[in-house]
């Protein structure tokens, strides 16, 4: 008996891609975005669901079931649409897999509007070869692997018939486990945040709704009322923190000395502040505005620069950082346009104060308001954010991912940050109190930060479920001498907050408006 001789294989049938229907297609996609992405989501449920296994069934099955629908969505349209979203997805998926597992974040809607309203100066901070591990193998590769399948025509009724068909066995399951609904909505926001790639597709939307939603011409608010003016110039100058938390300030008790420099001075450091929010946006647009807390993002009215600088004030802001409002004043440096002409700037907060003094001094108003928003404690490149003479603590912790770095040094980084503000802040006491001008400082943190408590790191976690640590933040009063008209408080308000930067800025002028709240200043005025 005689054997066949083999059929020869042509190397032409290598190349040739392996061709799948759009039904396929979809499905592998499911297949792929469960086996790498649903991790997160299974682990938080796994920690917090007693061992219910219908919860975790009911979690796998829904993001498959929504996975399946919005690629069968793109498959509808056409067979290239359907390899563009699902190589996109693939890569997003990745960048986000990789921020959840590092910082331990949720991709909500204000860890989106943090994303979209971060400067390249503050993302560039969060690149590390680890994103770039994730982005190749868990992003580019299987993105490659269905960019090569080749999708056959026709196909799209069986396509619709199978959406129709996973949609209402998915439907049939909730309702099957309809005990679990309860655990899904006490859950709903951790769970909204991790599934991929829902939450940030879904959040960005929204945030993107919230802003179109939102009036964008700010209203002008009523004209204020200003006393007679109390010598040549009245300079009130508010400093703006960055990720700086209570915790870890020796003015409230913190055993490490991070108050080095205003540990002297008559400064006071009001306890029990907290923020807004978690992220500067919002916590900027809380701190500048009458409304306080109540403020909208877009800001709708004119927030507190612009409203003083209508009213005949000098505003001058200068920042190394950004997230402001929207604002119209006298003069708006970034520190770039500082060390311009400051051969000894060194790229740090520090630099604000450069010709400071001078500004002020060549003022041709009665009153000058200056705003320094500090790069402060930004992370998680901590170890960048001061000179290398101002390290303070050591070891140091020089990654961008905390979590590879010891508790120890990982607070080593960030406490070096707050001697350094420090050394601005005292800095900034001694060239206002050299001038010859009654001068009233305000410092206040826009918001906290996480250093690896619980799992969380850095910060913009939402309001209902952010540690106190993102939250509760110091609060200062510096007043220079013999102020003719203020007196600081003799203790801060039991609601301390940002609701009482606005009132206390026209308190400070001693500016009287409509929408001033007296119950919000925190200077007292001087009996006669």
């Amino acid at each position: 008996m005689r054997l066949a001789p083999p059929t020869p294989v042509s190397l032409a049938s290598f190349r040739t891609p392996p061709a799948c229907s759009r039904t396929a297609f979809a499905a592998l996609f499911v297949l792929l975005n469960s086996l790498l992405f649903i991790w997160p989501l299974l682990r938080y449920a796994a920690r917090h669901n007693d061992g219910h296994i219908n919860i975790l069934i009911t979690l796998i099955l829904t993001q498959a079931g929504l996975s399946f629908l919005l690629l069968a969505l793109f498959a509808l349209l056409s067979r290239r649409a359907a390899k563009l979203a699902a190589a996109l997805l693939l890569i997003g998926n990745a960048i986000a897999l990789y921020f959840i597992n590092t910082y331990g974040v949720l991709i909500d809607r204000a860890m989106m509007g943090n994303v979209l309203s971060t400067d390249w100066a503050e993302s560039s901070e969060l690149l590390h070869p680890m994103l770039g591990f994730y982005v190749l193998v868990l992003g580019l590769l299987p993105a490659a692997l269905l960019w090569r399948l080749r999708l056959r025509s026709g196909g799209r009724l069986h396509l619709a018939a199978s959406a129709g068909t996973v949609l209402l066995a998915l439907l049939a399951w909730l309702y099957a486990a309809s005990g679990s609904w309860l655990w899904l909505d006490q859950h709903a926001k951790r769970l909204g945040g991790l599934v991929l790639p829902w939450s940030y597709l879904v959040n960005t939307v929204r945030y993107a709704s919230h802003e179109a939603g939102q009036q964008t011409v700010q209203r002008l608010l009523p004209d204020a009322a200003l006393p007679p003016p109390l010598a040549e110039k009245e300079v009130v100058v508010l400093v703006i923190g960055e990720a700086a938390r209570a915790a870890n300030i020796a003015h409230y008790g913190y055993e490490r000395d991070t108050n080095p420099y205003t540990r002297d001075t008559t400064l006071l450091a009001l306890p029990g502040a907290r923020s807004c929010a978690t992220y500067t946006t919002a916590s900027l647009a809380c701190m500048l505005s009458h409304k306080g807390d109540a403020a909208s993002l877009p800001v709708s009215d004119e927030p507190l620069p612009s409203y003083l600088s209508r009213q005949g004030v000098d505003v001058i802001w200068r920042g190394n950082n950004s997230g402001e409002p929207r604002i119209a004043v006298n003069t708006y440096e970034q520190r770039g346009d500082i060390a311009q002409d400051c051969p000894e700037c060194d790229g740090h907060d520090a630099d604000l104060l450069h010709g400071l003094a001078k500004r002020i001094q060549a003022s041709t108003s009665e009153r000058v308001f200056v705003v320094l928003h500090l790069a402060g404690s930004h992370g998680p490149a901590y170890h960048r954010k001061h000179p290398p003479a101002f390290t303070a603590f050591t070891p140091v912790c020089r990654s961008v991912q905390p979590s590879e770095c010891s508790s120890e040094s990982l607070i080593n980084a960030y406490d070096n940050t707050l001697v350094y503000t420090d050394y601005v802040l005292g800095s900034l006491i001694g060239m206002l109190s050299s001038l010859p001008y009654p001068a009233t400082l305000l410092y206040a943190a826009d918001h906290g930060e996480s250093l690896g408590e619980h799992g969380w790191y850095l910060h913009g976690a939402p309001n209902a479920l952010a540690p106190d640590v993102q939250r509760d933040i110091p609060f200062y009063l510096w007043l220079s001498d013999s102020h003719p008209r203020l007196r600081l408080p003799t203790q801060a308000p039991d609601d301390l907050s940002h609701n009482h930067v606005f009132h206390s800025v026209l308190g400070a002028f001693g500016m009287q408006s409509p929408i001033y709240q007296p119950e919000h200043n925190l200077f007292r005025e001087k009996t006669p």
